[in-house]
């Protein structure tokens, strides 16, 4: 298909949609827009390529978010994200990753947090795995404790073993990235790329880093039904809202914003084989 826009990630499958998902998708249709429905556990995995083969326009993820289902325990359910795994509409892995955004000291379990990162480190490490085994990139989640780049860290001291003993074939995106530019080198040394949202539309902490990131490693995202651009800012969020993400992308950058759309295209294209 030949796209105009193209949102990396977005939950076009979630319920905040039921009532107007099909006219979204139509419109999307019309305006030649596209989007990976990204899984956050094996449910919500299974939705999003459910409705991804259902679209020309639609592709999918799956994996498991580090803190948005803690119930689930990944390697049970390891045999259905293999199955769901064999649909050519699944790009990628994930999302997945470190979410320290939230860790709380526990008075009654000194070990609570380091527990907690233990368990996501596991859940992490297998998907890297999974990913590199199935040849597909990484939907990368990453979400570091308030004032500090933690989660990021720890992350890519992963990856980065990894990258030294897989090198290219371990591939993927960091998404909805906040990292300041010493993360951004790394990920860029491992060959992997940073997707943006809508909220580089009203929050100007992360124009220099968008400005370092060279172009080919930059996605636009809307992580839609959150992180509604300007100028809905307020609203429910959709993937049609990628092309305010790619302007300001353009303006941050100055450049023109036909060369930035067609260079997202280029690295969606060469990062997910839409």
């Amino acid at each position: 298909m030949n796209y105009s826009f193209f949102d990396i990630h977005s939950h076009l499958h979630d319920k905040s949609f039921d009532e107007d998902r099909d006219y979204i998708i139509d419109d999307m249709k019309n305006k030649n827009i596209g989007t990976i429905l990204v899984g956050s556990d094996i449910t919500e995995s299974k939705k999003a390529v459910a409705l991804a083969e259902l679209h020309d326009n639609l592709y999918a993820t799956v994996g498991l978010h580090p803190t948005d289902n803690m119930e689930e325990i990944f390697h049970e359910h390891i045999s259905e994200y293999k199955e769901l795994l064999k649909s050519k509409k699944v790009v990628a892995i994930g999302e997945c990753g470190l979410d320290y955004y939230r860790l709380q000291e526990d008075p009654g379990n000194p070990r609570a947090i380091l527990d907690e990162k233990l368990r996501q480190k596991i859940i992490f490490d297998a998907q890297i795995k999974l990913a590199l085994e199935v040849n597909k990139p990484l939907m990368v989640h990453g979400r570091p404790s308030k004032g500090k780049m933690d989660a990021y860290e720890d992350m890519l001291e992963l990856l980065e073993n990894y990258e030294e003993k897989h090198g290219e074939k371990l591939q993927g995106n960091a998404h909805f990235f906040v990292g300041n530019i010493e993360i951004a080198k790394r990920f860029i040394d491992i060959g992997f790329t940073m997707s943006f949202s809508g909220v580089i539309t009203f929050a100007s902490e992360y124009e220099e880093v968008v400005r370092f990131i060279p172009l080919e490693h930059i996605h636009a995202e809307t992580d839609s039904p959150y992180a509604t651009p300007v100028p809905n800012r307020g609203k429910r969020n959709d993937p049609r809202n990628v092309k305010d993400v790619v302007a300001k992308i353009a303006e941050i950058k100055g450049e023109a914003g036909e060369k930035v759309r067609e260079q997202l295209l280029k690295n969606a294209r060469r990062t997910f084989g839409i």
